[in-house]
């Protein structure tokens, strides 16, 4: 049986709207839509304390007894802990921001009488902020530090020792000309963390609790048009509320949205194909008209179809254009209609490097008499998707295999503060090692980031939850569950559903529901038809590293997504007659209990390494848990770069990729993970960061890259040598040496003497020489493929450390005070060879029309602030980030000096 989402239209429905003041007046109708970007300008202010923090509170928390953020990732999670209200809190003026989200109007929620926090002096037009500091948004206020170091921390590894948690405020004065009076004026906020509460003009408007939802509220009531209007912010970001770095501030963009009354409402539309061929493509949209006022109206719509370049410009004339309807719309309503078009000769959306992932525009415009009152641009792809439980994902009908890793949100030393071209750079990387997925690990993602998708050509599994009602540390989402799921779920769906890169829903991560029995499993259907009712072309999922294929919480989702399951969970004899999860492998259990669904791996490996470290003796197992002189070193908070080693429920990715061969109809996997990230430093919470990315935190990549690429892009000529082959103590040592390439066999030769040529096995991924006794010299390997050379690699003995070199990514940035440079600095010898185990401090400095923002080295257990021009070389490599200025244009120039060596520079133009 073949499982496809395919589209189709919706019903012309209405739903009440709050209704404005203004009317629809013809003749005063102008037909702009300002989406304006309010990144700048703001005043921030953070409260030393909590206990000297104002009491304006979204609603009570638990008291934290159990503040252990180094539990085991997969520890069961536990019940709710009951709480009483005690105080005045603003939860009830809060609640109706969502209400456009909540499907049953009996369920929708009515503001309070009064105006809570009204006479509090930060929300006063006239109170003087110019002392607070001067931020632009997307602004991170945990992100420079200081790292809290030591044991018992006010802020533990699992949230990355930075000062996420805390209360703080943001003021920024708004544009709102007399010329706005009589239109809808919308405050849209793409991420705040968290417990957004707003005021404008001293009036409580309203917010939003989750920090990774985007939300809009309608400031139209509030605003003074041509006079004063101040904006004030506050968030209020708990510690133990997150098992990573969760960040503070407004971390992503922020608009301001001004429309006519009748206008095409938040996510407004919805575009779909079918009937796909290479001749045609039918082209259906679903159109959420809004009249804010007190008059009906009687509209006309109209959608352009155009397609995008692949810098997004629209190109040419319309590529095919919609009917023209005609409609009603009752005064404080909403009216859904729906229209079609067939588009000729479609190019179809598809990952690379088989498929292409072209992109369209439809402009949809809406007239009153026929003059333009709004016009509303959605950017979406056509193609067709197919789930098949035998074969995998299908994508225009070929096949396409989840080569895909999980990405947590933040930007490594930038925070999680968004920036485009930090997000790209990590997809860039991915992409190199033969990436086609993400899977946004555990939350709604940046709207830009899938832009990115969108563009590159990447799959998503878009997630919205990594709990529901039962917790996994005190103060997560479960304490907002009940109240916000449907909203936040319906937002990410609506916000998301035209992005061709997303193929999949999920709705948990590891959820404790899974431990329920039936009540988990009627609320995972809950959530899956929330999703089905805003999208009915993708299948949903939730993510399970517990449920079984016989417990019922498995039953209620489209495709089965398994973390670590596949391949089985603590296998190794230690942990027999332990309490810990240990769990067979599942993939022949599922797939008998499903025959009908797809399966896939929402998480594997969770493999462990250092980048450069490499440490002895080394196991001869092909995976194998982490400890003291088993590949882990606690003592130096390391885990060696052999990558064979795992978290104590993972495995190495030989293993993973053995089981998914073995098991074809499996669709793919998510590796965890992709890159590094700030906070959960299993297995050492005293660092900062992980260790289970592909690539360091510093964008550095580690020798489990090229494992990866050597299977993910079998056509590309590679072999890797690992380790270095610096080690003067342990000359006449068993120094292992083993290689990674996409050959089927190769020849490794020491000082230009033949150690054999070896041949991967049935289910291998990697050749190892374990008996290789050292020698300082030169390690060359030469790979074959069907018998024929392949691929060379030379791996020397290097000299003393002598100079610097540095290289950025890109030689011409723009001068738009947003775009970066990432600079590699590396410590050589005299001949130009990186020296591997090369420690030395660098300092940086710049001129010109930039400025450092950060540095890192990929080191897990550095606790110099990122924001430092001076850093210390982690196994031969540190990075600096640099960003333009805006508006100024030229030469940027970088340096870097150590004492005892050659200084270096690089020049970058912006322009």
């Amino acid at each position: 049986m073949l499982s496809a989402f395919t589209s189709f239209g919706c019903l012309i429905m209405l739903a009440c709207v709050p209704a404005h003041k203004q009317d629809p007046d013809q003749g005063s109708i102008s037909s702009a839509r300002e989406h304006i970007s309010i990144n700048e300008g703001w005043r921030f202010y953070k409260y030393n304390s909590l206990a000297e923090a104002d009491h304006l509170i979204y609603d009570v928390r638990p008291e934290v007894f159990d503040n252990r953020d180094n539990k085991v990732a997969d520890d069961k999670p536990t019940e709710a802990v009951a709480i009483k209200t005690t105080q005045e809190v603003l939860k009830p003026w809060i609640l109706p921001a969502g209400n456009a989200f909540i499907k049953d109007k009996e369920k929708h929620h009515f503001r309070p009488e009064g105006n809570p926090g009204g006479d509090f002096l930060f929300v006063q037009n006239d109170f003087n902020d110019n002392e607070w500091e001067s931020v632009n948004l997307p602004h991170d206020w945990a992100i420079t530090g200081p790292f809290y170091e030591g044991p018992n921390p006010e802020v533990g590894g699992g949230m990355g020792r930075l000062p996420s948690p805390g209360v703080a405020w943001y003021r920024k004065k708004l544009d709102i000309p007399e010329a706005d009076k009589g239109k809808s004026v919308f405050l849209d906020v793409d991420g705040a963390m968290s417990y957004a509460i707003v005021w404008l003009n001293g009036h409580l408007v309203g917010g939003w609790p989750y920090g990774y939802s985007s939300w809009r509220l309608d400031i139209t009531p509030y605003i003074n048009p041509g006079g004063e209007n101040q904006l004030a912010v506050r968030l209020d970001n708990p510690n133990y509320s997150s098992r990573w770095y969760p960040g503070g501030g407004i971390y992503r963009n922020v608009w301001l949205t001004k429309t006519n009354p009748v206008h095409v409402g938040q996510w407004g539309t919805f575009v779909t194909a079918k009937d796909i061929t290479k001749e045609s493509s039918t082209i259906d949209l679903e159109i959420t008209i809004d009249n804010d006022s007190k008059n009906d109206a009687t509209i006309k719509t109209v959608t352009q179809i155009f397609a995008l370049d692949t810098d997004g410009n629209k190109t040419g004339d319309a590529a095919t254009t919609t009917e023209s309807l005609k409609t009603q719309v009752k005064a404080g309503e909403k009216t859904k209609i729906e229209c079609s078009a067939v588009l000729r000769n479609p190019k179809l959306w598809g990952p690379p490097p088989l498929q292409v992932p072209n992109l369209y525009t439809a402009v949809t415009t809406v007239f009153i008499k026929d003059r333009p009152i709004d016009r509303y641009e959605t950017r979406f792809g056509i193609r067709s998707l197919r789930f098949d439980p035998d074969s995998g994902i299908f994508i225009n009908n070929e096949r396409i295999g989840i080569k895909g890793v999980n990405q947590h949100h933040d930007l490594g030393a930038i925070g999680s503060a968004f920036n485009k071209r930090a997000a790209e750079r990590q997809l860039e990387l991915l992409r190199e090692m033969g990436c086609n997925a993400i899977r946004t690990a555990h939350n709604p993602p940046a709207p830009e980031l899938l832009e990115l998708t969108d563009r590159m050509g990447f799959l998503v599994m878009d997630e919205a939850f990594d709990s529901w009602e039962r917790k996994k540390t005190p103060h997560d989402f479960h304490l907002i569950f009940t109240d916000w799921h449907e909203q936040d779920l319906r937002a990410l769906v609506r916000r998301d559903r035209n992005c061709p890169s997303v193929i999949i829903w999920s709705y948990g991560n590891e959820v404790g529901e899974q431990y329920t029995d039936e009540e988990g499993a009627a609320l995972g259907k809950q959530l899956s038809d929330i999703i089905k009712e805003e999208d009915p072309t993708r299948p949903t999922t939730s993510a399970m590293n517990w449920a079984k294929p016989y417990m019922p919480f498995s039953s209620v989702m489209d495709v089965i997504s398994l973390n670590y399951q596949g391949e089985g969970i603590r296998q190794d004899p230690m942990f027999e007659g332990t309490n810990r999860i240990r769990t067979s492998p599942q993939y022949p259990a599922f797939h008998e209990k499903f025959p009908d669904k797809v399966i896939l791996s929402s998480e594997t490996a969770s493999a462990f390494s250092s980048r450069g470290i490499y440490l002895f003796p080394v196991t001869r197992e092909i995976s194998s848990p982490v400890r003291d002189g088993r590949g882990g070193d606690s003592e130096i908070q390391q885990v060696s770069s052999y990558e064979l080693y795992a978290v104590d429920f993972g495995s190495s990715a030989d293993k993973v990729f053995s089981f998914l061969e073995q098991h074809p109809y499996v669709a793919g996997e998510f590796v965890w993970n992709g890159w590094d990230y700030l906070g959960e430093p299993t297995p050492y919470y005293s660092s900062r960061s992980s260790y289970s990315g592909i690539i360091d935190l510093a964008g550095f990549k580690k020798d489990r890259f090229y494992l990866y690429q050597s299977h993910w892009r079998p056509d590309l000529p590679l072999v890797h040598i690992l380790p270095h082959w610096n080690w003067p103590e342990r000359i006449g040592e068993i120094t292992p040496v083993h290689v990674f390439t996409s050959g089927d066999e190769a020849e490794l030769f020491l000082n230009g003497k033949s150690l054999g040529r070896k041949k991967k096995g049935q289910y291998e991924y990697r050749l190892r020489w374990d008996d290789v006794k050292y020698v300082p010299g030169e390690l060359k390997v030469i790979a074959y493929k069907n018998s024929r050379k392949w691929a060379e690699k030379i791996l020397k003995t290097t000299g003393g450390s002598a100079k610097l070199e540095a290289v950025t990514d890109r030689n011409t940035i723009n001068a738009d005070g947003k775009d970066l440079a990432f600079i590699t600095v590396k410590v050589t010898d005299i001949d130009g060879l990186t020296v591997p185990r090369s420690d030395n401090l660098i300092e940086f400095s710049i001129e010109g029309p930039g400025e450092i923002i950060a540095t890192d080295n990929g080191d897990p257990a550095d606790m110099t602030p990122f924001p430092s021009h001076k850093r210390k070389v982690f196994n031969g490599m540190v990075l600096v980030v640099v960003r333009s200025v805006e508006g100024n244009t030229g030469t940027i120039t970088v340096r870097a000096k150590s004492s005892g060596l050659r200084d270096t520079l690089v020049e970058i133009k912006s322009r």
